[in-house]
């Protein structure tokens, strides 16, 4: 656990097969919901800093529904090689990003804070892809752009 106020939540999301999978986030309790202080891996529809509501079922909780978004934006990110994920992931520190590592080798997640121009990163991640070095997902894209 990252701390003692934190608490696991499970989010339920269908993999590229449609199969029902489970991803856990770190999140803390704030009133009577939760707010998510990690960027999703895999789930889609939610971001860092977003306040969820939960279900408790065998003594796990589980996401209900979205209280409030917190503006954030999730991209997430396959690598082709795996020597480029630092540097990669600088590049977007620089861009005004933050990101974390997955346990699966070249898999990061990004968040996009609220207050972070679109386009700039959106140009970034396009010509990355254009160019073979990853490929991405707008997980939850909370910017009009």
């Amino acid at each position: 656990m990252k701390n003692e106020k934190e608490v696991k939540i499970n989010i339920v999301y269908n993999d590229f097969e449609g199969k029902p999978q489970i991803e856990s986030v770190w999140a803390e309790k704030i009133d009577d919901n939760y707010k998510i202080t990690n960027i999703p891996f895999f789930a889609y529809n939610i971001a860092y800093g977003d306040i969820v509501s939960v279900e408790e079922e065998d003594g796990q909780l589980y996401f209900d529904e979205l209280i409030e978004p917190s503006g954030h934006s999730t991209i997430q990110m396959i690598i082709t090689d795996k020597n480029d994920v630092k540097e990669i992931g600088d590049q977007l520190v620089d861009l005004g990003c933050d990101w974390e590592g997955s346990h699966i080798d070249r898999y990061i997640s990004i968040d996009v804070p609220e207050s972070l121009s679109y386009s700039p990163l959106k140009k970034y991640l396009e010509s990355g892809r254009s160019a073979g070095k990853w490929d991405y997902k707008e997980a939850c894209l909370s910017h009009k752009y």
